[in-house]
């Protein structure tokens, strides 16, 4: 049987943006599974929701936003550290750049060896990387909640930090005016989740519950379609829940009966791909999902650094 291709590194074929107006001055770009990024109108600025990998492809999606707005970018809100969602951070010559406390302190930390680590998964997502001037660092950060009054009758955009779940710093993004969430990689729509950072057992409770109480009548996930409608918002919602606690369950058993690492990733593998194996970066995430949750187990509540190294370690390990 023919080795895995490491990681996304053989995923090469271009995905097809689509910026989507979800209400007025309300913005999304979807892209096939590549991850989903925003933009939301003030009155005369802009504040964008994430940054993608490089400054070639946020300028890619600046270019669609400009033909519907030409308001500066005043607040750039990025949802975590990870590197492609953060490293394209200068094309927007935003004034400020927004986080959590908690993704300040993990950039800090081990935004190099994510650059690295993420480089070589998704290769194709970094488009002309050489252009990339260093490590995104924020201006603002906030503990839990940031309110930015839009001006005129558009009202607030409230920033908040749910609790740990993909990362430790998640934010999300809420409009209460057209009940509008932006999540994050905290809900994919129809995607595999990528749990290599993760808090398992507060992002598939407490995390989620926080989440779906906002009644979002919308939610652009990291990933995937835009939900719409509160039952498909919902059931978004749940999706990731229930890719969560299917990994928790299994993982658990073989963990809880002194198995090893390589048995929980084949009973894990064997229990979600007829449910989930055909959603985009399956393939490629569950090996860090369950090395994470294993860790977890294991009694490693703070995330272990990932490097392109131990990738690369760890998919051996699991996938020969």
């Amino acid at each position: 049987m023919a080795k895995k291709p490491f990681a996304s590194s053989a995923d090469l074929g271009e995905k097809v943006e689509t910026l989507e107006v979800l209400a007025d001055g309300v913005y999304a770009l979807t892209a096939e599974g590549d991850p989903n990024i925003g933009a939301i109108e003030g009155e005369d600025f802009l504040v964008a929701f994430d940054a993608l990998a490089t400054p070639k492809a946020a300028r890619d999606w600046l270019a669609k936003l400009r033909e519907q707005t030409d308001k500066p970018v005043k607040y750039l809100v990025l949802s975590h550290y990870h590197a492609v969602r953060v490293l394209g951070a200068s094309a927007f010559d935003a004034e400020n750049i927004i986080t959590s406390d908690v993704t300040r302190q993990l950039i800090e930390e081990r935004g190099q060896q994510d650059w690295a680590s993420e480089f070589g998964r998704m290769p194709r997502l970094f488009r002309e990387p050489d252009e990339i001037p260093g490590l995104t660092h924020p201006t603002i950060t906030f503990s839990d909640r940031l309110e930015i009054p839009l001006g005129g009758d558009r009202g607030d955009l409230v920033l908040q930090h749910c609790g740990r779940g993909h990362t430790a710093g998640d934010i999300v993004a809420w409009l209460p005016k057209p009940k509008i969430l932006f999540t994050g990689d905290l809900v994919e729509a129809e995607a595999a989740l990528y749990t290599g950072d993760a808090s398992h057992f507060d992002w598939s409770t407490s995390t989620l519950d926080t989440l779906k109480a906002f009644q979002a009548e919308q939610l652009v996930g990291g990933r995937g379609a835009v939900a719409r409608g509160r039952e498909d918002v919902d059931a978004a919602i749940e999706l990731t829940r229930g890719f969560l606690l299917d990994m928790i369950e299994k993982v658990g058993e073989v963990h809880k009966n002194k198995g090893t690492l390589k048995e929980a990733f084949e009973v894990t593998y064997a229990h979600l791909q007829p449910k989930f194996g055909q959603w985009p970066i399956f393939e490629h995430c569950l090996p860090f999902d369950v090395q994470r949750l294993w860790d977890e187990f294991d009694g490693t509540d703070w995330g272990r650094i990932w490097t392109a190294e131990r990738d690369q370690e760890v998919w051996d390990q699991l996938q020969d």
